[in-house]
């Protein structure tokens, strides 16, 4: 019976991914036409409201189908506070949706590449998503968005987690909160999963369901010392991150 089931549940979880995918190409299309109807500050506002909500209603479809579950309430105490910048761990492709649906005011760093795509980027440009095209670029963005009111999410590690616990942190993330005098909040995202991990393919099924957890963890002060701060915030992560199946 097992060679029956899992092809089964193997279709139903790529339907799941197809679902996310849809959702955003939906939004994408709206979002480039009310663009050029909208002030920049309207923009940011209902994209990035919308992004939260949209990304918030596919974790409860998930939920309802019982293969992928988040624990996120934890990040709802960080929801309305302004100026904040928000760390994770980086395990996962999913760790911006987990994020993004419980904080609203928040933008992510995104590849220019993407932000310029017709088809992928119309939603993030019009919540002004912050563009990686060059360091200074966005540094200066990502302080001007903080000093807005704004929320940051980053995954200092720049990509996926390859090196256990964590990958080397890049430089940037201190540099932000100190000309952005913002507190840098770590957050912590826990899985035994290894799905979507770097490395794993996608027509490979994880064991089920795939459980995600986020807990909040110390808050860091900027400090005129960045690069000291940073390798504080890097020892720390390395420390309490959580298990991970490779």
């Amino acid at each position: 019976m097992r060679w029956l089931v899992s092809p089964l549940l193997w279709l139903a979880l790529l339907v799941m991914l197809l679902l996310l995918g849809l959702m955003s190409l939906s939004w994408n299309a709206v979002a480039l036409l009310i663009y050029p109807l909208l002030s920049r500050e309207q923009g940011r506002r209902i994209g990035r409201a919308v992004i939260a909500a949209g990304y918030d209603r596919y974790w409860r479809i998930a939920a309802w189908t019982g293969m992928l579950r988040l624990h996120a309430e934890a990040l709802d105490t960080l929801r309305d506070e302004p100026g904040l910048i928000v760390v994770a761990n980086h395990p996962s492709l999913l760790d911006a949706v987990m994020l993004v649906a419980r904080l609203p005011r928040s933008a992510c760093v995104m590849k220019a590449k993407l932000l310029r795509n017709p088809l992928l980027g119309p939603g993030a440009r019009l919540a002004r998503y912050i563009s990686n095209d060059t360091p200074r670029g966005l540094v200066r963005q990502a302080v001007d968005d903080l000093r807005l009111g704004g929320q940051l999410v980053l995954f200092p590690e720049g990509t996926r987690t390859i090196r256990r616990p964590i990958n080397p942190f890049r430089p940037g993330l201190t540099l932000i909160a100190k000309l952005a005098r913002a507190p840098i909040q770590t957050v912590f995202i826990d899985t035994e999963s290894p799905y979507l991990g770097k490395g794993w393919p996608l027509w490979r099924l994880p064991p089920l369901p795939i459980v995600f957890s986020v807990r909040i963890g110390r808050r860091f002060e900027a400090r005129a010392d960045h690069i000291a701060l940073l390798a504080e915030i890097e020892r720390y992560f390395a420390a309490g991150v959580g298990p991970c199946s490779a």
